[in-house]
């Protein structure tokens, strides 16, 4: 019988690495623990379950993210396939009706002939047979022991925080008003909770006092930077707030036809609109606390939540300490990793660590040699990362401009971002054809 390509985890990259192996006429042996066992953070029983946010982040191709998405579908990247087809409203952001994405993801692995989904965990990786790793951030302990005992210490944790969800019946909406930054007031795909300086102050003192989930004896937290928990971005200054997440430069209150000290913003999580996530809003605190504190932004007073904010452990390995370029262990060349475990921030991302990991788990697999994006492009730009960066000090990266070689020629900012991308998407249609006559 001729071999198959194992994947445990059937998270984003695990989905998207097992779509791109069957594509290619592997088949596949894809294991998923839920629903025999979840994680602190999963829910559903359905694969690619997005625990976080229902954003992809920008859509617009002149930024990082948004080239890095097409590149993807360029691919024929199934979590692209799905994001787009479960789209909603996020004004210039890429956001899912996260059940439906999930679903459609679901229905698309189970059906298809080359893949065989097994619902049980997996708690050591095979000496021999080729595998993908791709347990995501929350991976059990049991998997992560043995990922040790292959790599060695080489392992960094931090810890992520999820933002609550309303019921959008329960939002006062003679409070609460519908406006995109800078767009025309009543119109958008945001909604706003305006606050003056006074009740701004009394939240971010409630935030600083409100009680936390402490971290347990072991745990120490390291915080990705990109998704900070709200309070201990209050901790940073009184200000802090108002110059982030509840900065309210291009909105205005159309009670006072003015300016409103803070806001905060609220995106639908679904196409019906029925339930919204407070943007920026990722949580530590406890959930009680939450009910109590999150009701005193203006027009959330009677707020019902549908999901309250918690926290997690992140796991990640040093990935250039561990990892070669075509995302195989430098300790077990039969072992890939995909996805956040590799090092990597952001669903987008990890979709990508699973397309170039299912696409050379499969040319191994039918003795075919590993195939490399090129530096300029969004995929080759983060695996230049994770096996370039200087891994004393070594985080997880979202994709940007930063990690990409710089231009050849000087140009004003607004130019970069589209020349990236130009320069980008040709080198990526190179790559695409070469795979097709490799």
């Amino acid at each position: 019988m001729e071999k198959r390509l194992l994947i445990i985890g059937a998270g984003l990259a695990g989905c998207e690495a097992a779509w791109q192996a069957a594509q290619q006429g592997v088949g596949v042996r894809l294991f998923e623990m839920k629903p025999v066992r979840f994680s602190p953070a999963h829910k559903s029983p359905n694969l690619a379950e997005l625990v976080c946010s229902n954003s992809l982040r920008s859509a617009q191709i002149s930024s990082a993210i948004g080239l890095l998405k097409e590149e993807l579908r360029l691919a024929g990247s199934l979590i692209m396939e799905a994001a787009d087809a479960t789209k909603v409203p996020a004004g210039k952001a890429h956001a899912v009706d996260r059940e439906l994405f999930s679903r459609f993801i679901t229905n698309r692995i189970e059906s298809h002939p080359l893949i065989d989904v097994v619902r049980q965990e997996v708690t050591k990786i095979p000496d021999n047979d080729i595998t993908i790793v791709a347990t995501g951030p929350l991976s059990s302990e049991d998997i992560i022991s043995h990922l040790k005992s292959i790599v060695g210490q080489g392992f960094l944790s931090f810890y992520d925080a999820i933002a609550p969800i309303v019921d959008a019946e329960s939002i006062n909406m003679d409070i609460v008003f519908r406006q995109s930054r800078y767009g025309p007031i009543g119109e958008g795909d945001y909604l706003n909770c305006p606050m003056d300086k006074k009740q701004y102050e009394s939240f971010v003192q409630a935030l600083l006092a409100g009680e936390k989930v402490p971290l347990k004896d072991f745990e120490s937290a390291k915080y990705f930077e990109g998704c900070l928990p709200i309070e201990v971005m209050a901790e940073r200054g009184p200000d802090t707030l108002r110059y982030g997440p509840m900065k309210p430069v291009g909105l205005t209150d159309p009670r006072t036809g003015k300016q409103p000290w803070a806001v905060v913003q609220l995106r639908a999580e679904n196409r019906q609109e029925t339930m919204f996530n407070l943007v920026g809003f990722q949580t530590k605190l406890k959930w009680n606390e939450q009910k109590r504190i999150f009701r005193m932004i203006p027009g959330l007073e009677e707020a019902e939540f549908v999901r309250l904010g918690s926290i997690h452990r992140n796991t990640f390995v040093c990935a250039p300490r561990v990892l070669n370029p075509d995302l195989t262990l430098q300790t077990l060349s039969s072992c890939y990793l995909a996805g956040q475990i590799s090092g990597v921030e952001g669903y987008v991302e990890s979709t990508a660590m699973g397309l170039l990991a299912g696409i050379n788990a499969a040319r191994k697999l039918r003795s075919k040699e590993p195939v490399i994006p090129p530096p300029v492009t969004a995929v080759g730009a983060l695996i230049s990362h994770l096996t370039e960066a200087n891994p004393e000090t070594f985080q997880p990266m979202n994709v940007n401009f930063g990690l990409f070689p710089r231009l050849t020629r000087k140009m004003p900012k607004r130019f970069r971002g589209e020349a990236y991308a130009k320069r980008a998407l040709k080198a990526w249609h190179e790559f695409l054809d070469s795979l097709e006559q490799s």
